[in-house]
């Protein structure tokens, strides 16, 4: 495929759990002028990239089936050119980090406006944000991973510890507290 075609033909595949979210979505980016497919899961997903690779994709981080991030390392590698957004709803800096070395485009975070998701995908909104004015603390830093990884173990607080190799009661603690500012 030629930078040609990936820039011109505005293939899209949209894969999210939520079926009401994905339907909105690809009702409206095909009103945009994207020809669109869809898949709720990964086993979808990659049936669908394997007779069409798409030139763009809107990929949800946590399907039912595992990690968006897997499809997004699949696509990248059937079309290097490709676009992917990841969408979640379960937004910090960590997973949009690993999102990003994963190939993703952007990571937007869930309600998304279609606005934003089209700009993104055809990289019409090229101005990088200005660096933060006060850059986040270590305590918020420590404070976002460790909620990162207590959301990815399913908000239970035992293998979150072992995880962090942490004390049980001393991750509760850190759990029950309000969030560091900045």
């Amino acid at each position: 495929m030629t930078q040609t075609d990936c820039t011109l033909e505005k293939s899209l595949l949209i894969i999210d759990d939520d079926a009401p979210l994905r339907e909105r979505l690809a009702k409206t980016m095909t009103k945009r002028g994207f020809t669109v497919s869809m898949a709720e899961s990964i086993a979808q997903a990659r049936a669908s990239i394997k007779w069409n690779v798409p030139n763009y994709a809107i990929v949800d981080l946590k399907l039912t089936d595992g990690s968006g991030l897997e499809i997004v390392d699949e696509i990248h590698a059937l079309n290097d050119k490709a676009r992917v957004i990841v969408l979640t709803g379960y937004g910090n800096i960590a997973t949009a980090v690993t999102a990003i070395k994963h190939g993703a485009t952007d990571y937007l975070p869930k309600p998304a406006d279609a606005d934003a998701i089209e700009n993104t995908l055809l990289n019409l909104g090229i101005d990088l944000p200005p660096p933060p004015i006060s850059p986040m603390s270590p305590d918020r830093v420590k404070w976002e991973h460790i909620q990162r990884i207590f959301a990815e173990c399913g908000n239970n607080v035992s293998e979150t510890a072992r995880q962090l190799k942490m004390h049980r009661r001393t991750l509760q603690r850190i759990l029950a507290k309000h969030a560091p500012r900045n």
